[in-house]
């Protein structure tokens, strides 16, 4: 492949980019070259992968709706350093923030998702113990979690969803009943954390993707693994949690917790047409209020 610098900016190598993204990777990296788009199609954020002289390096752009990227850089800026330090997160190389553009270093690895370390109790005990570092770094309190609880699931309710008229009732009746006021510990979460996010090399695990961070709950960060890696083997659970060395899930929270993932699930995917996520949204709820 040429270098970008032979496309004038990379207009015709690198998709997905504004002309002010393009300008800033042909300066950053002049003599780079397009090896693969690894974009997830459902959300705004091209993610391009590049090789040069200096190695291998990830790209992430945002388009005018995205809000990722943001979060991303505060994590890389200030929370990553617990993962960086041991090679288990890429290290950030470049950013601008107006662009909505980031760079990291090449971080290798399979995706552990389809892999047989999905499977595999060991990869969930590292994921743990890797979980338990970010988390350890920060706690702050927060008495209005349950009220942004709240206005959230009742904002997605409002708009367009395919959740049936009983159950949106039966989600409404309860969601009113739930107490405001109660202090609630606030941790750095990666906020999508479960095995299509991971990495695996030589039986190490490694982290990707922090474009949903922010402080929440520790409890968030279960939530997707509990409804697909934890419900099929509790092998995998039992391993996580002793990685961990905790179970945060206090049943108030944590049903206050699944109740908003469900929803947000099936109302979000029902927006953006991927029918796949819905239907587990929808059969997340189902159970719910069974």
């Amino acid at each position: 492949m040429r270098p970008l610098s032979c496309y004038g900016h990379g207009v015709d190598e690198l998709p997905g980019l504004t002309s002010r993204q393009r300008e800033l990777i042909a300066r950053w990296l002049p003599d780079a070259h397009l090896v693969a788009e690894h974009s997830w199609q459902l959300v705004g954020t091209t993610v391009l992968e590049l090789a040069g002289p200096s190695g291998r390096v990830i790209v992430k752009a945002g388009d005018a709706q995205d809000h990722h990227i943001a979060r991303e850089l505060r994590a890389h800026r200030t929370w990553l350093g617990v993962w960086t330090r041991t090679g288990r997160a890429p290290l950030l190389l470049h950013a601008e923030d107006a662009a909505k553009l980031l760079v990291t270093r090449y971080l290798p690895g399979r995706l552990v998702e389809g892999d047989p370390a999905q499977d595999a109790p060991g990869t969930y005990r590292q994921a743990g113990r890797l979980l338990a570092d970010f988390h350890g770094q920060h706690r702050e309190l927060a008495a209005d979690w349950t009220t942004r609880l709240r206005d959230r699931v009742l904002g997605w309710l409002a708009g367009p969803h395919r959740i049936p008229a009983p159950a949106v009732r039966a989600l409404r009746a309860e969601i009113t009943r739930w107490e405001d006021g109660e202090d609630v510990a606030l941790v750095p979460t990666h906020g999508d954390w479960q095995p299509r996010n991971w990495l695996i090399d030589e039986g190490e695990v490694r982290v990707i993707d922090l474009g949903r961070f922010d402080l929440r709950p520790a409890v968030e960060d279960f939530a997707r693994l509990a409804r697909q890696d934890f419900e099929r083997d509790p092998r995998l659970e039992a391993a996580f949690l002793e990685g961990y060395g905790a179970d945060p899930r206090e049943p108030a929270l944590w049903r206050r917790t699944l109740v908003t993932e469900a929803v947000s699930t099936a109302a979000w995917s029902h927006r953006v047409g991927a029918g796949s996520f819905e239907q587990v949204g929808l059969r997340q709820i189902e159970r719910l209020l069974a």
